[in-house]
């Protein structure tokens, strides 16, 4: 990777768990010395209520390379809610980053220079699971933020792709309104 790097973006929505355990997170990849360092403090740095940005951690004390901020997209209120997120989702996040960068999607000569900010979706009914499995709900987000971080770095979907299948995609939501379902 060389020239421009710019801001990269994307998403990825990994389900298949138990009801409540799927992923969809959405990341944004920027250079740590332009306006995406300063988006990047500045989230860190203006916490809101409800609304916590911690960084990706592997255990306290041990952040992943790039830095990489996880934002919650739910408003927490709930200890049992806070303590999965920051806990299991959490390092599944940085661990889908280590993942990422160990196969090549983010350079390994760039992880100093690069931040990685993840907006994270952890579905607000995870608290009345009865007996969570952490390890199934880990593995969902890991690979999601993995996954995002491809899509992100290789510009995907394509704008050929997209056009293509323009009308052959259809929101799941979009559909299920129109049967009435929601």
């Amino acid at each position: 990777m060389s020239g421009k790097f710019g801001i990269r973006v994307g998403e990825a929505l990994v389900a298949g768990g138990p009801p409540g355990t799927a992923a969809e997170p959405e990341v944004a990849i920027g250079e740590m010395d332009g306006p995406f360092g300063t988006a990047f403090a500045n989230l860190l740095g203006n916490q809101v209520a409800g609304h916590s940005r911690v960084l990706a951690l592997l255990n306290t004390d041990v952040m992943v390379r790039p830095a990489t901020l996880c934002v919650s997209k739910v408003t927490v209120t709930d200890e049992k809610y806070t303590n999965i997120l920051m806990g299991t989702v959490q390092y599944a996040t940085a661990m889908g980053v280590l993942d990422a960068v160990r196969v090549g999607d983010i350079p390994m000569n760039k992880v100093n220079d690069l931040g990685v900010i993840v907006s994270v979706w952890l579905n607000p009914s995870i608290v009345t699971v009865k007996d969570l499995d952490h390890k199934v709900l880990f593995n969902i987000h890991r690979d999601a933020t993995a996954k995002a971080i491809k899509k992100a770095m290789n510009n995907e979907p394509s704008i050929e792709w997209l056009l293509e299948n323009q009308d052959k995609v259809i929101h799941k939501y979009f559909e299920k309104g129109l049967k009435g379902e929601i």
